[in-house]
C-alpha cells in the first residue's frame, strides 16, 4: 500500500560529559588537572533518496534515537562524537514540525536537514586550571540533544499526472506509456493511492508520468480522499486530463474536473493541461471537443485498449512538457547548491552551564525554567541526595 504520511518522534544524541581527572603518577604525586571534553551528541538527519517510493515501513510512533556522545577521559582524551541517526525518505517529501509548520521541502535527490541537533559536550576539568585555581574538582556535563515529534508529507514529483473521472481509463493509459504495471479493471475506483512510471523516447530521455486516483465533485472541499490526492499535483509541470470519450457530457466532465482543480488552488488552475480523449474504440466516430482554453496545449484521442494514437500522445509528451525552472547563480558565486541545510534558526549561544561536582552539580548564569534543569541533571545521571548548586541556593536533589 502507497503511504504519502507519515509521524515519528526524533531524539538527537546527548553530548558526553566531561571529565574530572588529575594526573596521579608514580612521580607526580600532586599532578594537575588533565580531564578531556565530551563529545557532541549525534544529530538526526533526514536525506531524500531517489530510490524511496513512499514512506510506508514507519510504525506508530516510532522514535529515531541518535547516539549521544562519549565521555571525556584521563590525559586530556576526549569522547567520540554520537553516530547521527540518519533516515532517507522519498524525493519530494516535505518535513512539518508538530503543529503543522513547514521545517524542510526535500525536492531534490540528496537534500538533507537536521531536524534535531545533538547535544553539545561538557569541557573537562583541564579547561577550568588557572593561576588562583590550580585544581579545579569539577567539570561540565553533556547538554541533553534535541527532540520533538515531525510530522512527513510526501508530494509526488512528476513530469505530468493523469487526471480526471473515476474509470476513465487513466491506470490503463499509464500502463500503455510507461513502464508501470497498475492496477486496471472495469469500475470506479481501481486505483487507491499514486502510481508513478516512466516514459522513455527513442533517444533515450525519459519523463515521469503519475497517475492519481480519480476524482470526484467536491474533492477540493475534502470529499472522499480529494484534498489527499490533489496534493500530489501540486508539483507536476503538466496536468493529462483523461475524459472517457464514450460518454455524451465529454466537455461538462472537463469543466467540473477543471472547477475542482481551480477550487484547490495551489496554482493548479494555471497549469498547462492535455487533453487525453480516451476509449474511443468504443465510438464509431471520433469525439469532439469544443472548449476554447489557452491552457489547453493540446487535444489527443487514444484508446488505452487498442493502443489507437498513443504512439503520437507519446512523442508529444516531450515537446509539451514545460522545461524544468532553472534557479540563475548570483554573479560570482560559483558555489554549489549546499546539500545539508539546517532549515530551522539555531538557539543563541546557552545562557547557563551545569557542572558535574564532588558532591553533586553546579549551575552558573541564568538556569533554564525547572522542567528543562529537571532534565537536564536527570540525563546527567543526578540521583537522590546530589546537592545541586544555583546561584547563592545549595539545593537537594530529590
Amino acid at each position: 500500500m502507497f503511504h504519502d504520511r507519515a509521524r515519528l518522534t526524533v531524539i538527537a544524541g546527548k553530548g558526553g560529559d566531561g571529565s574530572m581527572h588529575f594526573r596521579r603518577e608514580k612521580f607526580v604525586p600532586k599532578g594537575g588537572p588533565d580531564g578531556g571534553d565530551g563529545g557532541d551528541g549525534g544529530d538526526v538527519v533526514l536525506y531524500a533518496d531517489p530510490q524511496r517510493r513512499d514512506l510506508s515501513g514507519f510504525r506508530p510512533n516510532q522514535k529515531l534515537r541518535a547516539e549521544r556522545g562519549g565521555n571525556g577521559g584521563a590525559s586530556r582524551s576526549n569522547g567520540a562524537r554520537g553516530a547521527d541517526a540518519v533516515l532517507a525518505l522519498p524525493v519530494g517529501t516535505q518535513v512539518l514540525d508538530s503543529e503543522e509548520r513547514l521545517i524542510a521541502d526535500l525536492a531534490h535527490p540528496g537534500a538533507r536537514v537536521v531536524v534535531a541537533k545533538g547535544g553539545s559536550g561538557g569541557r573537562g576539568n583541564v579547561h577550568f586550571a588557572g593561576p588562583t585555581r590550580q585544581t579545579p574538582k569539577f567539570a561540565e556535563i553533556g547538554m541533553p540533544g534535541e527532540e520533538g515529534e515531525i510530522v512527513l508529507h510526501l508530494k509526488l514529483l512528476a513530469d505530468a499526472a493523469l487526471v480526471g473521472f473515476p474509470n476513465a481509463g487513466k491506470s490503463s493509459l499509464l500502463a500503455r506509456i510507461s513502464n508501470a504495471r497498475p492496477k486496471v479493471a472495469d469500475y470506479p475506483f481501481t486505483t487507491l493511492a499514486p502510481n508513478l512510471g516512466t516514459v522513455e523516447a527513442a533517444d533515450g530521455r525519459q519523463l515521469t508520468v503519475a497517475d492519481v486516483p480519480g476524482l470526484i465533485e467536491g474533492a477540493s472541499a475534502g470529499v472522499g480522499l480529494g484534498h489527499e490526492f490533489l496534493a500530489h499535483l501540486e508539483r507536476t509541470r503538466l496536468l493529462l486530463h483523461v475524459i472517457d470519450s464514450s460518454e455524451d457530457d465529454v466537455e461538462e466532465r472537463w469543466r467540473t474536473i477543471d472547477g475542482e482543480l481551480e477550487a484547490y488552488g495551489a496554482g493548479l488552475d494555471t497549469r498547462p493541461q492535455v487533453v487525453v480523449l480516451n476509449k474511443i474504440d468504443l465510438s464509431p466516430e471520433l469525439p469532439d471537443f469544443d472548449v476554447d482554453d489557452g491552457r489547453i496545449v493540446g487535444v489527443f484521442r487514444v484508446s488505452a485498449a487498442t493502443g489507437a494514437g498513443i504512439d503520437e500522445l507519446e512523442r508529444a509528451l516531450f515537446t509539451l512538457v514545460p522545461p524544468e525552472e532553472v534557479v540563475p547563480t548570483a554573479p560570482g558565486d560559483d558555489a554549489e547548491l549546499v546539500d545539508y541545510l539546517v532549515y530551522r534558526p539555531q538557539p543563541a549561544r546557552r545562557a547557563f552551564r551545569v557542572f558535574r561536582t564532588e558532591s553533586g552539580f553546579r549551575v552558573t548564569g541564568t538556569p533554564p525554567a525547572g522542567d528543562v534543569l529537571e532534565r537536564i541533571l536527570r540525563s546527567a545521571g543526578a540521583r537522590e541526595g546530589d546537592e545541586v548548586e544555583v546561584g547563592d541556593q545549595t539545593l537537594e536533589w530529590q
